[in-house]
C-alpha cells in the first residue's frame, strides 16, 4: 500500500547546471527539516515509491536517504524512514540579534575606522616594487623543492619553522644586520604582525604597561591593545624613543616597541648613546624591546645601520624581521630572534601555539638565498629606490617651489612631507584617493595631542612617470605653484 507523500517531496526536479538531481533532492528534504516544513516523526514514502513518482532512479533516492540518516535528520527501522526529533531553534537569529551579542571587552580599545582597499596604488608606504621581482628565479627555487621534496616533508614540521631557512637566515643576520644569533634563536612567523602577537601573548600580562612610539606604527598598538595591555605612547624626536625618567617611574613598561634603525614613519636613527640607555634602563627595569627592524635591508649613503640587539651580550631584545619589503608582502614569512636565555622556557608553549607555517615556501625562500638570487634582488632593489627616492624628493621640491623639509631620512620606501596646522591631512589622502593615489596621512600615526599633519609618501610601487604625475597632483591640491 502506497504512503502519502508530502507536497513538498513532489515538486519536480530538473537537471540544472552544477547541481546533480542527488543534491537537489537532498537539499529540499534537508531545508524541509529545518524550516518545519517536515514535521518530527512525519514517515517519508519508500524509495522505491518515491523514485517512480520523481521520475529518478532508486539510487538516487537511497543516496540521499543515507546521507540524511549519517547527518541525523532522519531514522530508519523495520516501519520505514522518518523524520528525526531536532531542536529547532524558536526563531531564526538575524543580524541585530548576533550584533547585540557580548564580545570580548578588548575590543573596545580598538576604535571604528574605515577601511579603504588601497591595494598596490602608487604612493602607497610599505608596498615594493612588485613588477620588479624576479619571478622567474623564484619559480625556480619553488620547482627545486616541489621535484625534490620526499613525501615525509608534506606534513608537519618543526613548530619553529623550517631548520635550515633558519640556520641561513641566522648567518645572513649575523653578517648584515650585526644580530647574535644562531638558528636555534629563530621563530619563523607569517609576518612581524603574528611575531607582535606572539611577543604580547608570551611576555606580558594584561594590565601591563606597553611603550610604544608616537608617531608610530599602528599594528604594534593594535598588538598591544589585543594583550589588553595600558598602551603607553612615548615621544619620538630626531633620534627617534625619546622615553623621560618620569615614564620609567610611573608607568615601568614590560614590553618596549621601537623601530630603532629606521622609525617609522619619521625615519629617524636612535643614536648609539639612546640604543644603549634604553638597553640599560630596559635591564633594570626587566623590560623586553622590541626591535622591528622592517626595512633595515634599504640604507642608501654609507654602510646599513647595524641592528640594536647585536650591540651587548644577552640583550634583553627581541629581534623582528620579515620578506614583506624585501620580496613581496604575500609571501607572508617573517621571524623573531630570541635571546638566548628565553628560548628553553618558551618552547613548549611555541610549539603548542605554532605548526610551523608553509614547509614548502620556506624551503624555496632558503633555496632562492643560497641560489644568490634575493642578494642581487636587494641590489637592484637599493639601486632602484634610491633613484626614486631622489626623484620624489626632487618632484616636491620643484613642486613647491621653495625648500621643503622632508622627514624619512636616507632609507625605507617612503618619505613624510610635513604639512601646515591648518591643513587637513586626512581630506588631502582621501582626495588623492580618489585621484588613484595612496600615502597615508600623517596625524593618523599619533595617539596623543597636538598631531603633526603631514603625507607619508611611499615610493617603492611608484614608475617615474607616476611619481611625476602623483607631484603634479599634489602641487594643484596644495595650491603650489609647480
Amino acid at each position: 500500500m502506497k504512503s502519502v507523500i508530502p507536497p513538498l517531496l513532489l515538486a519536480p526536479l530538473r537537471s540544472a547546471a552544477g547541481t546533480t538531481l542527488q543534491q537537489q533532492l537532498y537539499q529540499r528534504i534537508k531545508q524541509g527539516i529545518l524550516q518545519g516544513q517536515l514535521a518530527a516523526g512525519t514517515v517519508l514514502p519508500a524509495t522505491r515509491q518515491l523514485a517512480h513518482e520523481l521520475q529518478v532512479s532508486r539510487n538516487t533516492v537511497l543516496n540521499v536517504w543515507t546521507q540524511l540518516q549519517a547527518e541525523g535528520y532522519l531514522m530508519s527501522d523495520r516501519q520505514g524512514s522518518r523524520i528525526s526529533s531536532l531542536a529547532l531553534p524558536a526563531r531564526q537569529a538575524d543580524d541585530d540579534t548576533l550584533a547585540s551579542w557580548p564580545l570580548a571587552k578588548r575590543i573596545d580599545a580598538f576604535h571604528p575606522g574605515q577601511w579603504i582597499d588601497t591595494g598596490s596604488l602608487p604612493l602607497r608606504p610599505g608596498i615594493p616594487a612588485l613588477n620588479h621581482f624576479p619571478m622567474a628565479a623564484w619559480r625556480r627555487a619553488l620547482s627545486q623543492v616541489t621535484h625534490h621534496t620526499p613525501p615525509q616533508l608534506l606534513g608537519y614540521g618543526d613548530p619553529l619553522g623550517d631548520p635550515e631557512l633558519r640556520a641561513v637566515l641566522a648567518q645572513q643576520l649575523r653578517i648584515t644586520r650585526g644580530v647574535r644569533c644562531d638558528a636555534g634563536q629563530i621563530v619563523i612567523t607569517e609576518g612581524v604582525q603574528q611575531a607582535l602577537t606572539l611577543c604580547v601573548a608570551l611576555l606580558s600580562n594584561p594590565g601591563d604597561h606597553g611603550w610604544i612610539e608616537d608617531p608610530g606604527y599602528r599594528g604594534a598598538k593594535a598588538a598591544l591593545q589585543g594583550g589588553e595591555l595600558n598602551v603607553i605612547p612615548i615621544s619620538t624626536d630626531h633620534q627617534g624613543l625619546a622615553p623621560q625618567p618620569i615614564h620609567w617611574e610611573q608607568t615601568p613598561p614590560r614590553l618596549i616597541y621601537t623601530t630603532p634603525t629606521h622609525q617609522y614613519p619619521t625615519g629617524a636613527v636612535m643614536s648609539a648613546s639612546r640604543r644603549l640607555a634604553l638597553i640599560a634602563a630596559a635591564q633594570q627595569h626587566q623590560a623586553w624591546i622590541i626591535e622591528d627592524d622592517y626595512d633595515g635591508d634599504f640604507h642608501y649613503h654609507g654602510e646599513p645601520i647595524m641592528a640594536m640587539q647585536g650591540m651587548t651580550d644577552n640583550a634583553p631584545v627581541i629581534y623582528l624581521g620579515s620578506f614583506s619589503k624585501t620580496l613581496f608582502p604575500a609571501l607572508r614569512i617573517g621571524f623573531m630572534v630570541l635571546p638566548a636565555p628565553l628560548v628553553k622556557r618558551l618552547r613548549p608553549a611555541l610549539h603548542q601555539i605554532l605548526r610551523g607555517g608553509n614547509r614548502l615556501e620556506q624551503q624555496a625562500l632558503t633555496r632562492f638565498i643560497l641560489n644568490g638570487d634575493y642578494r642581487r634582488h636587494l641590489g637592484k632593489m637599493r639601486r632602484l629606490y634610491r633613484q626614486r627616492q631622489a626623484l620624489l624628493r626632487t618632484g616636491l621640491q620643484r613642486a613647491a617651489g621653495q625648500a621643503i623639509s622632508l622627514l624619512g631620512g636616507n632609507s625605507g620606501m617612503h618619505l613624510v612631507l610635513p604639512l601646515e596646522p591648518h591643513r587637513d591631512d586626512v581630506a588631502i589622502t582621501r582626495k588623492l584617493h580618489q585621484a588613484g593615489y595612496a600615502p597615508g596621512a600623517l596625524s593618523t600615526f599619533y595617539l596623543t595631542e597636538p598631531v603633526q599633519q603631514g603625507l607619508v609618501i611611499g615610493y617603492g610601487n611608484c614608475r617615474d612617470t607616476q611619481i611625476t604625475a602623483a607631484t603634479g597632483q599634489l602641487s594643484r591640491l596644495l595650491g603650489w605653484p609647480g
